[in-house]
């Protein structure tokens, strides 16, 4: 009986720590946006993303403090839906894609934001060479199974502004503006195994 007890309370304490334990997602790239805007003479604001974006997001739903991000973008993916002005966004004079192939942001802190669901996530950017550490203004939009998938999902939105001077991507600031709006939305999902 004894026996039985104890082998039933391991049970117990092994499922509430894999329940407990963070999950591993891939970032799905058909659902996942990095749009950024500018002011261009004060007179509009334009956008541009990124079509290619690869990475994890580690999730700790019982500590949020344990979570983690880590993503790629390549830099050639730049998409403005103007390809002139896409040729030039790849040239030297802004995100030399030739020779930064590039950018990565691996977080080294996540906090609990004031509101519910809502993340600071702290970590460093590398672009065109440069780190620097920026923080990401998170919320979770969902999490559980993704119901074509039938896989462990979760999404997020973020937001952050950058200063392109910081990277060395400063080309005609101040006509066009130094500050950078990004947006994020991602949707990851746990890949399934393979038998």
């Amino acid at each position: 009986m004894l026996r039985r007890t104890v082998l039933a309370s391991a049970l117990a304490f092994a499922s509430a720590a894999a329940v407990a334990a963070p999950v591993t997602y891939t970032i799905d790239p058909g659902h996942t946006q990095t749009v950024f805007s500018w002011s261009h003479f004060g007179l509009s604001n334009p956008t541009a993303n990124f079509d290619k974006i690869e990475g994890t997001l580690t999730y700790d739903a019982a500590d949020p403090t344990k979570s983690s991000v880590d993503v790629t973008i390549a830099v050639d993916s730049i998409n403005s839906h103007v390809k002139k002005f896409d040729e030039h966004l790849k040239s030297d004079d802004f995100f030399d894609a030739a020779k930064f192939p590039t950018i990565t942001f691996k977080s080294t802190k996540v906090e609990k934001g004031s509101a519910a669901d809502t993340f600071k996530v702290t970590g460093d950017v590398t672009l065109k060479g440069i780190k620097k550490s920026i923080t990401i203004d998170a919320k979770l939009n969902g999490a559980g199974e993704h119901p074509m998938k039938k896989v462990p999902a979760i999404g997020f939105d973020g937001t952050l502004h950058l200063k392109r001077s910081d990277f060395g991507v400063d080309k005609y600031v101040p006509n066009v503006s130094d500050e950078v709006l990004v947006r994020i939305t991602t949707e990851a999902t746990v890949p399934k195994k393979t038998p």
